[in-house]
């Protein structure tokens, strides 16, 4: 009798406590089903909201980058200021207001610069711009840099399959066309030395490897990497140099002093031995 009195109530309390684990998986299993219908709520709402632009970003930074390093420099030395007629310039690039607003603050951390957002890598943090922040782009007129990809080597540069395959003289042919006119909107030689300078700069930098007729250089007058490197070159070059020039001033000028000092210790003897 004693045992069974004693066995009731752990039963009692072995079922109590199977209850309460099933009310909590219960509820647990509700609540993350909440919420993956309210994400995936949030996501449909996203794309219902996203604005379809048909311009692509990656190959529009590409030739942005392009430009920053194979162009701005050469405009840099010359002082010169782009029209924003021109398709080159920073305001007819539609992503550019976007770019500027990456944060990245460490290898594996990006942050969006207009809603303090973070992400694991950039591409999410385009993916985000696309659907939460797409109202900031100007869609109108012609502001899609991809666009001039061709005439700017954006392929050399992304190191993708078409860059490798065997040249096309009609596609050679257009881009040429596309990166003469960019040279002569851009740079008319009609506006003065620094534009026809410019002018001509453009069409070796970038207009002369359109061809299949000859080896083709890319990028022949260097970039950004190239001139900063020549700079640092010719600054360690110059400081290795001075010392050495300062010597030979030094040692040319104690020479000079010597010998001036001999000839008027000669003149002196020579005085004190004439006769009288």
């Amino acid at each position: 009798m004693k045992n069974t009195s004693l066995f009731i109530p752990i039963l009692f309390l072995l079922s109590f406590s199977l209850q309460q684990i099933v009310q909590v998986s219960s509820f647990t299993q509700r609540n993350q089903e909440f919420e993956e219908s309210a994400s995936s709520r949030t996501l449909e709402q996203e794309h219902e909201h996203a604005h379809e632009v048909h311009c692509s970003r990656e190959r529009s930074r590409a030739a942005w980058k392009i430009i920053e390093e194979y162009l701005m420099p050469f405009l840099e030395q010359e002082h010169y200021e782009m029209s924003s007629k021109c398709r080159l310039h920073p305001d007819n690039d539609l992503f550019r207001d976007q770019e500027q607003h990456k944060i990245h603050l460490d290898i594996n951390e990006w942050q969006c610069g207009y809603c303090k957002k973070s992400f694991r890598a950039e591409k999410f943090l385009d993916q985000h711009f696309d659907n939460r922040h797409y109202n900031l782009l100007n869609v109108s007129g012609s502001k899609c840099l991809a666009d001039l990809c061709g005439a700017l080597h954006c392929d050399v540069v992304m190191d993708t399959k078409s860059s490798k395959t065997k040249c096309n003289p009609a596609a050679a042919a257009r881009n040429h066309h596309l990166c003469e006119g960019l040279a002569d909107s851009c740079f008319p030689i009609n506006q003065g030395r620094s534009a026809r300078h410019l002018n001509e700069l453009f069409l070796h930098q970038f207009c002369h490897a359109h061809t299949c007729s000859r080896k083709r250089k890319h990028f022949p007058r260097g970039g950004k990497k190239q001139l900063s490197v020549f700079y640092l070159a010719i600054s360690i070059l110059t400081l290795m140099l001075l010392p050495i020039f300062y010597l030979i001033v030094y040692l040319h000028q104690r020479e000079m002093r010597t010998g001036t000092q001999d000839l008027r210790r000669i003149s002196k003897v020579g005085q004190k031995t004439k006769p009288s």
